[in-house]
């Protein structure tokens, strides 16, 4: 895997059955719709991968089995985090087993801890990865907003980027000024929305949840940004405010763009559209929504030729 890691890397959704068994032709579908997209790798068990929804069989299924089908072609992040320490290494052990390129470690959920704690949870974990890891950035799952001293002391730790899903731009401009100075360490975007100006500020590249839909539409955003084609973002990211403003705006839960985005998934045969529980698919309603803005969506990228 070469450093830094850049571009676009989609928090895959994983593809379910209705009996909760993982849906192995969607699964083949759906990462060669992404490779045959241009995205720059994957990760795997994010939140648009319903990671910690999952039991772990079928967290170890969709590593190996993934892992098989992307064959090296490109990179593949796994998310280990999880609320047991022992866990988050048993499922890193697999990774490395199956082939996977890297890890992604989150502060441990439940528990409202301190950035010290943090930083003492990652002292004892990061010497037993058996892989390169990025911190991961997510307060609205995690209860903890990662400070810059927490990134800095994951990086002495062998932390090979930051992915930043915090919202938070003040900062994220702060972490990409803090770390220009090393050329391996990567500055990743989890809020699509900010991929332009993410790579003009000389970040790396984002963890695009929409790229599981139209990956090409995120590459050459992702390509336009860093040739500093300013007509063509402008014109790219019109597609992407109006994805925000239409699909991610179906139903009223807080977690309707990842329902959307597995549904519109389903919607254009790629892979089904079964949710782990809490979370449940839309109904028919819904379903009907996401189509009309997907046929309107889909003209509209295809007319730009972005797809």
């Amino acid at each position: 895997m070469k450093l830094p890691l850049k571009g676009i890397i989609p928090p895959m959704v994983t593809p379910l059955l209705e009996n909760m068994e993982l849906d192995l032709n969607g699964l083949n579908k759906l990462i060669e719709h992404l490779i045959q997209g241009g995205v720059h790798g994957i990760f795997l068990l994010g939140t648009n991968g319903e990671g910690p929804s999952l039991s772990y069989p079928i967290r170890k299924q969709l590593i190996l089995e993934a892992c098989k089908i992307v064959n090296k072609r490109i990179p593949v992040l796994v998310n280990i985090t999880d609320s047991s320490i022992d866990s988050a290494l048993e499922i890193a052990e697999y990774a490395k087993l199956s082939g996977a390129d890297a890890l992604v470690v989150a502060p441990p959920y439940y528990f409202p801890i301190s950035q010290e704690e943090m930083i003492g949870y990652l002292e004892v974990l990061a010497p037993k990865l058996p892989l390169p890891f990025l911190i991961y950035d997510i307060p609205s799952c995690t209860k903890l907003h990662l400070s810059i001293k927490t990134i800095k002391r994951a990086k002495e730790l062998g932390a090979i980027g930051v992915k930043d899903s915090s919202g938070d731009m003040g900062t994220f401009y702060q972490i990409i000024e803090e770390f220009k100075e090393f050329s391996d360490f990567s500055v990743i975007a989890g809020a699509e929305i900010f991929l332009s100006d993410t790579i003009l500020n000389e970040g790396h590249g984002a963890v695009a949840g929409g790229a599981n839909l139209f990956p090409r539409l995120f590459v050459e955003l992702y390509e336009a940004s860093c040739e500093k084609d300013l007509d063509k973002i402008k014109l790219l990211r019109q597609s992407i405010i109006k994805m925000h403003s239409t699909l991610y705006n179906v139903g009223s839960t807080p977690t309707k763009s990842i329902r959307a985005i597995k549904c519109g998934l389903s919607v254009l045969g790629i892979c089904s559209d079964h949710m782990a529980q809490p979370l449940s698919r839309f109904g028919e309603k819904n379903r009907k929504k996401i189509r009309e803005y997907l046929s309107v969506f889909e003209y509209d990228v295809h007319h730009k030729n972005v797809l």
